[in-house]
């Protein structure tokens, strides 16, 4: 917390200085994970509405599980086993930079961020097979505000989010296996309250991550650490962003 690190530093004796440069250290933190994190959003959403118009755009039409109107490109990217291969190839990345994360440089990093974010892009562009371009705008909409609210709720409040962390990660694992047997059963009203668990989910991520990045810096780092934690940060916000989104359209999405 700033208000921590002003009291903290002012009993050790820096001074009103070093506590002024240290809140302005992390305001240019943040506001760098923030840049980051929105720059992956808008690379993400473009790349998913050119995949969508490359791939046949408002001629494409979906009945009955069927999908028609596809270009060859479109066929490669929605019906072909590179499919899967554009859904997988993210998962392996981020698990890739969560774990070298120490080893990679801050730009090489930075790199592999955006790379991942437009591949994600890539996959993403079947939610405008399913819905309405309208609700799709508006669900963005709504997704940003709420984010930013619990984001600035979890950067400024006093208490300690730490202990709920665990009950989030916890409840986001058995959302992810919830969610697999559903697939198998296909109950409506499973989905539905998954879909609620889900904004509950990642609303809580998201205070709790803005706390972690908060917190986790460090005046004394150098620019390759500091580097580090701003793309890891801006990851994790960009997860929480782009699954609280899509657990919302689920809610409150038209489908076409």
């Amino acid at each position: 917390m700033s208000d921590f690190d002003r009291n903290t530093i002012a009993s050790r004796g820096y001074g009103a200085d070093r506590a002024v440069a240290i809140d302005q250290g992390l305001r240019a933190h943040m506001i760098r994970v923030y840049n980051y994190m929105a720059s992956g959003v808008a690379l993400t959403g473009v790349t998913a509405w050119l995949t969508y118009l490359a791939a046949g755009g408002d001629s494409i039409t979906v009945a009955n599980g069927r999908i028609s109107g596809l270009t060859g490109f479109g066929e490669a990217v929605f019906t072909s086993p590179l499919m899967w291969v554009l859904v997988l190839a993210p998962l392996g990345l981020v698990f890739f930079m969560s774990f070298r994360i120490n080893s990679l440089s801050a730009s090489t990093a930075r790199t592999l961020f955006f790379v991942y974010a437009g591949m994600l892009g890539l996959s993403l562009a079947s939610i405008f097979l399913m819905y309405t371009a309208g609700s799709i705008t508006r669900v963005f909409f709504i997704s940003a505000a709420s984010f930013g609210a619990l984001s600035l709720w979890g950067y400024t409040t006093q208490r300690d989010l730490s202990g709920m962390g665990s009950f989030l990660i916890m409840g986001l694992f058995g959302l992810v296996i919830a969610m697999l047997v559903n697939m198998f059963l296909q109950s409506s009203a499973l989905d539905w309250a998954l879909s609620v668990a889900g904004v509950l989910i990642f609303a809580g991520l998201t205070a709790w991550d803005t706390q972690k990045i908060k917190e986790m810096y460090s005046a004394m780092d150098d620019g390759t650490v500091a580097g580090r934690k701003a793309v890891m940060g801006a990851l994790s916000l960009y997860l929480d962003f782009i699954n609280l989104f899509l657990m919302l359209l689920r809610l409150v999405g038209d489908r076409r």
